[in-house]
């Protein structure tokens, strides 16, 4: 455990609980826009979408998996660029255009046969009301609407598109090692693979 990061964040020794909650894990879904993005939409003069992703979130997106939790992505957005990236990432629990996330996360636990409190989701906005409460763990970025920071139990200290995803792979390797260890694989080259 790497007790000296977990310490910056007052939730984590507030409730005990939440480490037990963070160490439990094995599957951790992400929603896109207002999370993996800032949750603004570009649009080129042909009508196209253009979206910024942080590289940041690309390593923790690869690095959860190689340490045996599973990433999932649930968003209402569907585009090439979302796509692009997710093939990039290798992300192979991938669910674009969905509008009943909750519908997804269902099938998904269960097709992974992974119970419900061994399930973290992020997101920011009250489309993922849907599926926050049927999670163990439901996490958001700073500026999450108000409504969505009421259901989560930790609300993280990046903000949209700013890096969301590494933190809360941090969190989620920091309760069960030192970040050192969890990132000595990221540091080979068969990693960017």
């Amino acid at each position: 455990m790497d007790a000296a990061f977990l310490s910056s964040y007052p939730a984590l020794d507030e409730d005990q609980a939440l480490l037990v909650k963070l160490q439990a894990l094995k599957l951790v879904v992400f929603d896109v826009d207002g999370v993996l993005t800032d949750g603004r939409l570009l649009y080129t003069e042909h009508g196209e979408t253009i979206k910024r992703f942080n590289v940041k979130d690309g390593v923790a997106m690869k690095l959860l998996p190689k340490w045996g939790i599973q990433v999932a992505v649930i968003t209402a957005k569907d585009s090439a660029p979302l796509r692009q990236r997710m093939k990039e990432l290798k992300v192979e629990h991938f669910y674009p255009g969905c509008h009943n996330k909750a519908e997804a996360f269902d099938e998904l636990i269960e097709r992974l046969d992974i119970a419900p409190d061994e399930t973290a989701y992020v997101g920011d906005d009250v489309i993922d009301l849907q599926v926050m409460p049927k999670v163990g763990l439901a996490l958001c970025p700073s500026d999450a609407h108000i409504l969505v920071q009421r259901h989560c139990l930790i609300t993280l200290k990046k903000t949209a598109g700013e890096g969301v995803a590494r933190e809360v792979a941090d969190m989620v390797l920091a309760s069960r090692m030192t970040l050192e260890s969890a990132y000595e694989l990221a540091q080979k080259p068969e990693f960017e693979k």
